[in-house]
């Protein structure tokens, strides 16, 4: 009997797998020991340095990504980007017009936020396996931008466990898994945001780094007001994400 594994075994195996995260609906039952556990592995995770220095990085990515769908919303040409292990990024792209430019430059520190939000908002919904299973393609539609070896072994690594838990996991252990992963994603958004605001008070030598320092000078609009953005963006997702998790703990 030949039991060899064709490539077109794989594809469909995958395919399949796919389908099925478009139509699995699973809301998990929340305890507060779970979600406490859930948090504590976020802060691990974003507040110590030896473990920030990684899942930086992907947050990182999650904000890069979060510059070049905005781009591509306006009409704008996405040409590369560039991760560093130092947490640093840089999209390059072209287009017509300063409120594309702004409205892509914006959409960096808030993005890691709004994609936690909206996994979490999934899990309440029953939705998590089309939140990952469409995670896992954006994923890999990512691949085509990236431009330098670090970032793409973070997408590569991130594609990975993304399509791995698309087609190995159950629906339950994909819900938990998206909500650790949104509240880790708020937690991280949070840190970034203080991060950059200390490049404005106490790191000033770092100002060009900044993306509220680099609007300013493109757009004349005070960096204070694009700080205010940001966290007001930051703020109103992670209001939702307690609020919606609070809701499945009520239930």
């Amino acid at each position: 009997m030949n039991t060899e594994l064709l490539p077109s075994d794989v594809a469909s195996d995958w395919w399949q797998a796919i389908l099925r995260g478009l139509t699995a609906r699973e809301i998990p039952a929340l305890t507060a020991p779970v979600v406490l556990a859930m948090l504590a592995a976020a802060v691990v995770l974003s507040i110590p340095r030896a473990t920030w220095r990684w899942f930086g990085l992907y947050v990182t990515f999650v904000h890069e990504l979060g510059h070049a769908f905005a781009a591509l919303m306006t009409g704008r040409f996405v040409h590369g980007l560039r991760i560093g292990l130092d947490h640093s990024g840089q999209l390059v792209s072209s287009g017509r017009g300063r409120l594309g430019a702004a409205w892509s430059g914006f959409w960096g520190y808030p993005t890691p936020a709004v994609v936690g939000a909206a996994l979490v908002s999934s899990v309440s919904a029953g939705w998590s396996g089309i939140a990952m299973t469409v995670g896992a393609l954006l994923l890999l539609l990512a691949l085509i931008f990236l431009r330098n070896l670090t970032g793409i072994l973070v997408a590569v690594c991130s594609a990975a466990t993304a399509q791995a838990m698309v087609m190995f996991a159950g629906p339950l252990a994909v819900s938990y898994v998206a909500l650790a992963l949104g509240i880790a994603l708020g937690v991280g958004a949070v840190r970034d945001f203080f991060k950059v605001t200390a490049v404005h008070t106490r790191r000033r030598h770092r100002l060009a780094t900044s993306d509220a320092y680099i609007l300013a000078r493109s757009t004349g609009v005070p960096s204070f007001l694009w700080l205010s953005g940001f966290a007001a963006v930051i703020a109103v997702s992670t209001a939702l994400s307690a609020s919606l998790v609070w809701g499945m703990l009520s239930a």
